[in-house]
């Protein structure tokens, strides 16, 4: 489905010398390229090397382009530090296909600072030769393309500490390398490199400055006097004259505050072009520069960062014509979009000095007449899908929506036409929507469950208009209040009636509206350790809405508490345990790896994915039967995710059943016709997009599903 953007772009890489090849990497969404003959971007990290197991690659801290090859291009990957070590990935086909290999420190794409770099670059003259800037272990170089690395230790041999790495949101280590050349291709490495290095690392490391000069190709390293000290250093970039523009902001980011300072260097001297420090409450500080041209001509583009808003006097995308001498506002009140905040990178096209591009929270801007005294600037979004859907639910058949969406940082939306932007929903700008449901009988009825962002408050709301209008709950059930997290869900069960499970909370239920509530009878969820929260999966009978399902799903794999169902005949007012649900052994595991689904069309028809299997009962939960076909493999869950949709026609069962999972040792969306008899797989290797974390079936339109990749927005397939 379309959103468009909904996710933070953390960088922008053009290739130097191939006119319209263009990169965007995403923190926890992979990577795009820019196509074009389309006009829009081509997602490059949906297929092979992104599967179930491999979603934390979806965050991406760095990509490279070789200037020698337009079609080599390296990316590394690793979504947080304390995940392990990262990934780089190698294509030599513009990154429709990948290889990797592991390196030998962690990555944090989606740390703090992940803006800051690139910390990835090809040596242009001897392209085998790389370099990478670690978060936590400092500088590390590569001599056969990326296939093995050792540690710069003549920068320094030392390596942070997770809980060093911790205490500065993950580490941001050595940030940047420059190579100080303008040639390539000329088979001799480049000697003259430098190297920008956070305050951090500085520290840690007991270095004297963030800024090292190699004049032998890395082989020794000497401290450059810099003309502040204690700040970051987010981007460097260096002119067709040789000549350096140096950012130093005080903050990492994303959105990093100030003070900012903005120098020109030229091997010794330092000269200041640009300075914003927090004067009025503003805090503004500086992200992305980018150059184009040279001498006293030369254009540079910067982005003032953590400076929200738009009004006349605001600081957004500051232009120069001159070297620096004079600046000028180029996107605060210009006609068409804005983005303020996160201008962690900006970049000037290297074929058109009038097309800058820069990144933010919600995607990409662009201006195509940066020359204009009223440059128009409009959203570079189309192809980029980077929404995080925390929770998805189709209405029965005839209803005149497609889905409810209960996404991470834009909310809730009700979808009417897959092509277009939703523009249905309770309108609580930025926050997480968490849940939502729909009366069966009455699909115009919902209620949904969400967090607003800004101040950490719990919230509820229903529309009994299919989503045109919105009211707030007037109360919130016991527990809601303090457990915001998206390991909680709401069931409807008729038009004014639902019942919500927070997270780590005994349910409630209400016959308002959510003017009143009332708790359940179902047990307190014990805490299981590690920080990981719990919370009751329910399952609203379609045929029955007296019957409600609420699923236990033990809360780690590592728990002492099975996997068990409780069963509601009174609306989800009171619970008994299914004792068969007990005897039926299934095994406990974590929230986000297990599922419950109805059979809309079956009253009493009920499945159950456990993170090994899947579990059917057909007594509304009085008895089950274990399905052979599913088994955890190689670290991937054998059944996390099942969705009932639209039966085939002349199908034995009433509908079809899609489960995400794995069959004979393959992971992958696998689906039964006859009632989980027999299965084929639905997805291929060409589209795992870094695991599926949701799942939901149609109900009018057989074979059609609707599922989030990492970080990937929704997708559909029919």
């Amino acid at each position: 489905m379309k959103f468009g953007g909904g996710g933070y772009v953390t960088g922008l890489i053009f290739h130097p010398s191939t006119e319209n090849l263009l990169y965007a990497r995403t923190d926890i969404g992979g990577a795009y390229r820019w196509n074009p003959a389309t006009s829009s971007w081509t997602p490059i990290t949906d297929g092979a090397g992104f599967g179930a197991t491999e979603s934390r690659y979806h965050g991406v801290e760095s990509i490279a382009v070789d200037p020698n090859d337009d079609r080599l291009v390296y990316m590394a990957t690793g979504m947080y530090t304390f995940e392990g070590n990262g990934r780089l990935y190698i294509s030599s086909d513009r990154g429709d296909h990948w290889t990797h290999v592991g390196l030998p420190f962690p990555l944090g794409g989606n740390n703090g600072g992940r803006a800051i770099g690139e910390r990835l670059m090809v040596d242009p003259n001897k392209p085998s030769t790389l370099f990478y800037g670690s978060r936590t272990a400092g500088l590390w170089k590569s001599t056969d393309s990326g296939l093995t690395w050792a540690q710069v230790t003549s920068l320094s041999a030392t390596k942070m500490t997770q809980d060093q790495a911790n205490a500065a949101g993950g580490g941001m280590g050595v940030g940047i390398v420059v190579y100080d050349t303008g040639t390539q291709g000329s088979g001799s490495a480049t000697q003259t490199i430098y190297t920008a290095i956070s305050p951090d690392y500085v520290s840690v490391a007991g270095l004297g400055s963030s800024l090292y000069k190699s004049t032998d190709g890395g082989a020794s390293w000497a401290p450059v006097s810099v003309p502040v000290s204690g700040y970051h250093v987010p981007h460097m970039v260096r002119a067709e004259d040789g000549l350096f523009y140096v950012v130093f902001t005080k903050d990492a980011g994303p959105g990093a505050g100030g003070p900012g300072r903005l120098y020109k260097f030229d091997g010794s001297n330092w000269t200041l072009l640009k300075s914003v420090d927090p004067a009025g409450g503003t805090n503004f500080g500086l992200g992305g520069v980018s150059v184009h041209g040279s001498g006293a001509t030369t254009r540079i583009a910067l982005g003032v960062t953590n400076s929200w808003g738009n009004w006349s006097g605001q600081q957004i995308v500051q232009l120069s014509d001159d070297a620096g001498k004079t600046w000028r506002e180029i996107e605060a009140t210009m006609p068409g979009e804005t983005a303020s905040g996160w201008v962690d990178d900006v970049e000037i096209d290297p074929f058109d000095r009038d097309h800058i591009l820069h990144v933010h929270g919600g995607g990409i801007l662009e201006t195509k007449n940066a020359s204009s005294a009223t440059p128009t600037w409009k959203g570079s979004i189309e192809g980029i899908e980077e929404t995080a859907t925390l929770a998805i639910v189709t209405p029965p058949a005839g209803a005149p929506y497609k889905f409810i969406n209960s996404a991470g940082d834009v909310g809730t939306w009700v979808d009417t036409d897959l092509t277009k932007t939703p523009t249905l929903g309770p309108g609580l700008g930025w926050s997480n929507g968490n849940s939502a449901d729909m009366a069966w009988s009455d699909s115009l009825y919902i209620a949904a469950t969400g967090v607003i962002n800004s101040n950490g408050a719990a919230t509820g709301y229903w529309s009994g208009d299919g989503g045109k209008s919105w009211a707030n709950f007037a109360a919130l059930p016991a527990g809601a209040k303090e457990n915001t997290s998206a390991e909680g869900n709401i069931v409807v069960t008729s038009r004014s009636h639902a019942v919500w499970a927070p997270a780590n909370s005994v349910p409630s239920y209400t016959t308002n509206s959510g003017a009143s509530w009332v708790a359940t009878n179902l047990p307190a969820l014990a805490v299981v350790g590690q920080g990981w929260n719990r919370g009751y999966r329910l399952a609203a009978d379609r045929q029955n809405p007296n019957k409600v399902y609420a699923y236990d799903s033990g809360g780690a794999s590592w728990s002492s508490s099975p996997g068990k169902i409780y069963v509601s005949t009174d609306g989800g007012h009171t619970f008994t345990l299914s004792a068969g649900s007990v005897s039926a052994g299934m095994a406990p595991d974590a929230w986000w790896s297990t599922s419950i689904a109805v059979n809309p069309n079956v009253e009493g028809d009920l499945w159950v994915a456990d993170g090994n299997t899947v579990y059917h009962s057909v007594d509304s939960g009085a008895n089950w039967t274990k399905l052979p076909d599913f088994a955890s493999a190689n670290g991937a869950p054998g059944a996390s995710l099942i969705a009932l949709g639209k039966a085939a026609p002349g199908a034995a069962y009433s509908a079809a059943i899609y489960v995400v999972g794995v069959i004979n040792g393959v992971w992958g969306i696998h689906r039964s016709d006859d009632g989980g008899a027999t299965w084929s797989r639905f997805n291929d290797d060409a589209h795992q997009f870094g695991g599926i974390g949701v799942m939901a079936a149609d109900q009018n339109l057989y074979g059609r599903i609707y599922v989030s990749g990492t970080g990937r927005g929704l997708l559909y397939t029919d």
